[in-house]
């Protein structure tokens, strides 16, 4: 599952490669929507439950299939998908 070809793959990181490897994307689940593992568990998903407020042991609480290093990869993937190059007009 996390050698899958969709896996999203990052040039830089300060995490484990396996850890980033966990975020898939695969146009048969979820629409082709960032998933956790070929899982149909979105990082949307993720990301709503902490922006809610809940805790990383209250999600792996609810959802027991998940691992710790499931919620890093979501949050690694949301922040290099909102990074970007900054261009200065001289």
């Amino acid at each position: 599952m996390l050698n899958s070809p969709h896996a999203i793959t990052f040039k830089k990181s300060l995490l484990p490669m396996n850890t980033l490897n966990r975020i898939t994307i695969d146009p048969q689940i979820c629409g082709g929507r960032p998933c956790i593992r070929n899982m149909r568990i979105r990082v949307k998903d993720i990301l709503d439950l902490l922006a809610s407020g809940a805790s990383t042991a209250e999600i792996l609480e609810d959802y027991p299939y998940l691992e710790p290093e499931d919620i890093t990869a979501s949050l690694a993937y949301a922040a290099h998908s909102i990074d970007h190059p900054v261009l200065s007009v001289a």
